[in-house]
């Protein structure tokens, strides 16, 4: 299964990296995840509940970072046990672009591999499944962006000071709504 795309976050490519490598806000952020603790340098621990069609189970597995160029870049491999469930593993290449000084694109290329029960379900649902977890993902992490680092309250002050006309109002509402238009 391979899962490219790319998200804008509402903050510099620096908070952005800050927020890619907090605990607290991931597992926040992560769809089902109970824990996401720090087994070692670059290493962490995850306890996740996950499903996949009619398959429900709590996924326990290991992050490992490599590849780190701060703060531009970074490889996250990965592994989980569902036990009856099944098990996957893989990697995820993630990249960070500053696009101005408010905003970064990241980029993400995954690649993953499921076996057990949920292999057996089907890969379109599984590639559905992953990504509908990366949206969710996307879209709690860009909320709980905005929520730390007060870019709602700054957009809607902006938007107070400059007079706008009906569409324009309307299309910076769909902006704050969708993640600044980013793409899931």
């Amino acid at each position: 299964m391979q899962l490219t795309g790319q998200q804008t976050l509402p903050v510099s490519q620096d908070k952005a990296w800050a927020a890619l490598n907090d605990t607290t806000l991931l597992q926040a952020a992560i769809p089902g995840c109970e824990s996401l603790t720090a087994s070692g340098d670059n290493e962490y621990e995850a306890l996740i509940v996950a499903a996949v069609g009619p398959v429900k189970a709590k996924f326990k597995g290991k992050l490992k970072l490599s590849d780190i160029d701060a703060p531009n870049s970074y490889t996250m491999n990965f592994e989980g046990q569902g036990g009856p469930a099944g098990h996957g593993k893989g990697s995820a290449k993630v990249r960070l672009e500053a696009n101005g000084a408010d905003q970064t694109v990241l980029h993400y290329e995954a690649n993953a591999s499921v076996g057990g029960k949920i292999a057996q379900i089907g890969s379109r649902l599984v590639d559905m499944a992953a990504q509908k977890m990366a949206g969710e993902f996307f879209e709690s992490f860009n909320a709980k962006l905005q929520e730390q680092y007060g870019v709602v309250a700054a957009l809607e002050a902006a938007e107070a000071e400059e007079p706008q006309s009906f569409v324009s109002r309307i299309v910076a509402w769909i902006k704050r709504v969708f993640g600044g238009g980013a793409k899931a």
